[in-house]
């Protein structure tokens, strides 16, 4: 006799991953006013492992009208989720986070499935997103306002926060799932609703955590996943950016797209959070602990397989260490960076998620090459493993009319440059129109403090090579992004300030 259990997971989708542990939580329809639901067309597209190249299912490929029906749905769910008490916001994303904790395993799964990491980073991305759930659910109450004292004798001026509406949340592939918590904990915490645009590559993880938010008890209506292949994208866009329904434009990802989502945004004045391209500077000086500023530099270039924005672009390295950091960096990559499929005991990095990433490293590394560059270690694809596998690289030698100069490469290439001065590091790190992160090595205090003040960047990390986390405000400047994510100011980015004066006080 079969248990209801076991018949429950055979009547859901599911897929073998290594032969025998099966992708729960895999859906194939995408999520509109808490329904799961096909697209209007009946169009699908496949979704594909970049480890082998394998399809691992198929799922909805929208277009504008099924985009317009989810912010319908949102813009219905908000007149009642905006009146819930903080308390009951906090509640339920508590209740997310319990589910998701729980799933943990399964979610992990899927986010290999898709994006290509090593398990045990999917797992760390599940923690680490989780945490933004975790975070969110206590800043629920605590989204205060002010009462100011009046320069009149009579009235009193108060200013509160109320939730700006529903917002279109644009997501990459790069962190499938904490890229969707860090976004949608801080908007419902505030009293928004939303729909979700997960990248064409990885729609799975973004569906697998709609419907634990369901599980959890998120009002239907109040979370909204539209999938689609790149083809449908733009049309989509248009719709999340222009309708007039939505308040604000969440997105992560490239400055070119975020750019044009601007744009869009721009003509109906509607707020944005653009969190956007890096160009990290990696930077060591003399008095620093080489060892250890090598250990953080395999962690700020290669989690991810350096597919990360506040991953470390341009290793920018005193003279004096020079040669004993790349050593010591060198050694520490031999050892420690492990290429396979990610489901693999042991690999560290999986593959980079689509031919387009696999091209563009390879041409960043091949025109370095080609004009007087030198490979220290790696330097070429590993197509003896796959299709999408590229090596673990150091460059030396990179001269400024080599176009990996000045790009970022999210890739698994470290780019090592030589400085004398704290000047012209100073200088060399700035010239980019880039603004995320930056990490310094360095024992001297002052100098720690002086980089802290002198770098062009949103976040400047002292020592460390991973600088997020749910409490600080993450984000950048110039043209790396506008906003902030995590902390309490991730949330105030989803409210407007409300100016109420009571006058007549003494009648």
């Amino acid at each position: 006799m079969i248990s209801s259990c076991v018949v429950s997971l055979l009547n859901k989708p599911s897929l073998f991953l290594n032969g025998s542990r099966r992708l729960h939580l895999l859906n194939k329809n995408a999520y509109i006013n808490g329904q799961w639901v096909s697209a209007g067309s009946k169009a699908v597209f496949p979704v594909i492992n970049p480890a082998d190249d394998k399809v691992i299912t198929e799922v909805p490929d929208m277009e504008a009208a099924d985009a317009k029906a989810a912010v319908d749905a949102a813009s219905s769910a908000f007149k009642t989720w905006k009146d819930t008490t903080a308390k009951e916001r906090s509640y339920i994303l508590r209740k997310w986070y319990d589910m998701c904790a729980k799933n943990t395993d399964h979610l992990a799964q899927i986010i290999t499935a898709e994006s290509g990491k090593p398990l045990a980073e999917s797992k760390g991305e599940i923690v680490y997103g989780n945490s933004f759930l975790e975070w969110f659910a206590d800043t629920a109450r605590h989204i205060n306002g002010e009462v100011i004292p009046s320069p009149w004798p009579n009235k009193t001026i108060m200013l509160t926060r109320q939730p700006l509406g529903v917002v279109s949340v644009i997501t990459p592939w790069n962190f499938p799932f904490a890229m969707i918590t860090r976004k949608v904990g801080a908007l419902m915490a505030a009293g928004c609703t939303c729909v979700i645009k997960p990248a064409e590559d990885t729609p799975l993880t973004a569906l697998a955590a709609a419907q634990l938010a369901e599980e959890a008890g998120v009002p239907k209506g109040v979370i909204n996943v539209v999938t689609s292949s790149r083809k449908n994208a733009p049309a989509i866009g248009k719709v999340l950016c222009e309708d007039p329904n939505v308040g604000c434009i969440s997105f992560t990802g490239s400055t070119h797209v975020g750019k044009i989502l601007y744009g869009m945004a721009s003509k109906g004045i509607k707020r944005v959070s653009l969190e956007l391209g890096g160009n990290a500077p990696f930077i060591v000086f003399p008095s620093a602990d080489i060892e250890h500023a090598a250990e953080h530099a395999m962690l700020a270039k290669f989690r991810n397989n350096g597919q990360a924005c506040v991953g470390a672009n341009r290793f920018l390295i005193h003279k004096d260490v020079f040669d004993t950091f790349v050593q010591a960096f060198k050694k520490r990559i031999a050892k420690g960076c492990i290429m396979g499929p990610g489901t693999k005991e042991g690999v560290t990095c999986g593959p980079l998620i689509n031919t387009e990433q696999a091209k563009k490293v390879t041409g960043l590394v091949d025109d370095a090459l080609s004009k007087g560059a030198k490979a220290l270690i790696g330097g070429k694809p590993a197509v003896e493993i796959g299709s999408k596998f590229y090596e673990s690289t150091i460059l030396t030698d990179v001269k400024p009319e080599m176009k990996i100069y000045a790009e970022e490469i999210f890739g698994p290439v470290a780019v090592c440059h030589k400085f004398e001065t704290e000047q012209e590091v100073v200088a060399i790190a700035n010239s980019t129109r880039s603004g995320l992160g930056s990490y310094v090595f360095t024992k001297d205090l002052g100098q720690a403090f002086r980089m802290s003040r002198q770098l062009d960047f949103g976040m400047v990390a002292i020592n460390d090579g991973i600088l997020s986390a749910a409490e600080p405000a993450f984000g950048g400047i110039k043209e790396s992004g506008i906003g902030r994510e995590g902390s309490k100011h991730g949330v105030e980015e989803y409210t407007d300030i409300k100016y109420t004066l009571f006058s007549a006080l003494d009648k």
